[in-house]
């Protein structure tokens, strides 16, 4: 049987990636670049931002425009659809990324505020980015979102009630677009990561790199590129194939519960 030749159906396409700065949204952005894709960037952190926009436009020779810009703004999220509009530049790729945990207490004494952040960037900012760059998706026929969710949105671990709520909530997001979907070629995607070495603990537990480090020592987690090779395969199947889900999870993890480290 001849073998068939990898093609690049990502191309000169325009993918939004949110939460771009750091871990699987920075992996994302420079893999889409390599791939030839026009970018559209956003994120809370000017300096890495504008830092990150300038490489990939010297290092692979995209176009790349970046927004400083909260997915819990839904102001500025509605305002900045109408910037890009007027730019020609909409994309026809969304990476629904920008996420993040906040502590790790038992339900009975987390912090609201921790749940309140957890729940406006994880849903109501997925949701507001959504709502905003759908549509357009919708009228031209073609697109294709991508939400970054996690093995804790499918399993619920000690002392994880509300971030596991979120990420369950993302998975029903997923599934829920996805059927109102029906009848357009838009697809939808949601890659569910188990243990990634990212900022994502570091963030968890407010700067404490210590506590941070133990999540992942002994052990050979996946790294944020892992991820966003899995984001690019779904992203550059053909445009009759949906890829709906996937779990990834490193060799050393087979549940959410069950992780082998050394030692």
């Amino acid at each position: 049987m001849p073998k068939r030749e990898a093609m690049n159906r990502i191309v000169g396409r325009t993918v939004l990636v949110t939460g771009a700065t750091a871990g699987i949204g920075e992996a994302c952005a420079r893999a889409f670049a390599a791939f030839g894709a026009r970018l559209v960037l956003c994120a809370r952190r000017e300096e890495r931002l504008f830092e990150l926009m300038e490489t990939l436009i010297k290092e692979e020779g995209v176009e790349v425009k970046a927004a400083v810009l909260d997915v819990t703004d839904r102001g500025a999220v509605e305002s900045w659809v109408k910037d890009l509009e007027d730019a020609d530049f909409m994309p026809d790729v969304l990476v629904n990324n920008a996420g993040l945990a906040r502590g790790l207490d038992p339900l009975f004494a987390g912090s609201v505020e921790d749940w309140e952040e957890m729940i406006d960037t994880n849903l109501k900012g997925l949701l507001y980015v959504t709502r905003a760059f759908v549509p357009r998706m919708v009228e031209r026929d073609h697109g294709h979102v991508v939400n970054i969710g996690s093995i804790a949105g499918r399993w619920t671990y000690p002392k994880g009630a509300v971030y596991c709520a979120t990420k369950f909530g993302v998975s029903a997001i997923s599934e829920g677009l996805n059927i109102d979907l029906v009848g357009t070629k838009v697809r939808v995607s949601s890659v569910d990561p188990g243990l990634v070495e990212t900022e994502f603990s570091e963030v968890r537990f407010r700067g404490d790199s210590e506590r941070a480090r133990k999540v992942y020592q002994g052990t050979t987690p996946l790294s944020p590129e892992d991820v966003a090779d899995v984001v690019c395969w779904a992203v550059n199947a053909p445009e009759h194939v949906d890829i709906f889900n996937v779990v990834v999870m490193p060799t050393a993890q087979r549940h959410a519960f069950v992780l082998h480290k050394e030692g």
